[in-house]
């Protein structure tokens, strides 16, 4: 029997890694100092003292810096989301949502420049490959969404949405974009009542990391946020208590 065992990184790997890392946070320091998402290979040169040559190095441009900002950044969110179902059991549906908005909400407000990344407005002049590693990522992130409508499905707590027609061009989205969640006999009414509960969660989160919740209270805006919660649950059809 044999087993294979892993050459530790070399020092000039280890630096090769950890130059990266500063790019990449550098990168996210300058979108938050410069408010935009739309930076230049030559600030982040700068920032760092090094030439903007030197960058290529570690990245063939910026639309390669910026697929791994974007794809670390929905991975980020996707864990930040999962490890706030801890321990809650799969049965109690509405604390699971409570939780995994209440994390979609408190990562935006600690992170405000990945949020704005992904999230945000589109950074101009880059785009993603349709089925590159940002969309897996995405996909990866948003699947907590989805694995609660399925949990609630399987458990025969995910009640009929409260608008239930579906537009045909919809419905073919639902099947050809997301046959995984059609398969597993998700009722493309859900699938669209899915749509409209994220919507409504990014809609209110949005609006507060962007500061035009401000006029409130952190206090109210809580409380706001948790009756948000239940109103996106209630149009679903997911359970409320």
């Amino acid at each position: 029997m044999t087993t294979s065992t892993q050459l530790p990184a070399s020092r000039r790997e280890r630096a090769r890694t950890a130059t990266i890392e500063e790019i990449k946070q550098t990168a996210l320091d300058l979108m938050r100092e410069q408010r935009t998402t739309d930076i230049r290979f030559t600030d982040i040169a700068k920032g760092m003292g090094l030439t903007p040559p030197a960058l290529y190095r570690y990245f063939d441009g910026r639309d390669e810096l910026l697929t791994q900002l974007i794809t670390d950044s929905y991975d980020e969110l996707g864990e930040h989301v999962r490890q706030s179902l801890g321990d809650l059991p799969e049965d109690a549906l509405w604390d699971r949502w409570v939780a995994a908005g209440q994390a979609y909400r408190g990562w935006a407000r600690q992170a405000p420049e990945r949020f704005a990344l992904i999230l945000g407005m589109p950074v101009p002049g880059y785009v993603a490959d349709e089925e590159g590693p940002t969309t897996e990522a995405a996909k990866r992130a948003m699947s907590q969404l989805s694995g609660l409508f399925l949990a609630a499905l399987e458990l025969g707590q995910l009640g009929r949405p409260l608008i239930r027609e579906v537009d045909p061009a919809l419905a073919e989205c639902a099947e050809e974009k997301h046959p995984e969640d059609h398969a597993a006999g998700l009722p493309v009414e859900s699938f669209q009542a899915m749509l409209h509960a994220w919507a409504g969660l990014h809609g209110f989160t949005s609006l507060e990391a962007y500061g035009h919740l401000d006029w409130i209270t952190a206090e109210a805006r809580d409380a706001l946020f948790l009756t948000q919660l239940e109103l996106i649950a209630t149009a679903a059809g997911l359970p409320t208590s």
